[in-house]
């Protein structure tokens, strides 16, 4: 049972250690960029619509 224990506690050890790029890592990424992705088109599209309004505003 001690020899159990020990492989335990040196697999915990070794995955906290470990700065693997995982799946887990990559779906949280995921996450946080979508909105992101989302909400850019709109900012470009009001960007421009602001340029062209600024373009032609003669007053």
């Amino acid at each position: 049972m001690d020899w159990w224990k020990k492989q335990k506690e040196k697999t915990r050890k070794h995955r906290k250690i470990d700065d693997r790029y995982t799946v887990g890592d990559f779906l949280i990424d995921v996450l946080f960029w979508l909105p992101e992705l989302i909400v850019i088109p709109f900012r470009i599209a009001l960007w421009a619509f602001r340029a062209i309004w600024r373009l032609f505003d003669f007053t």
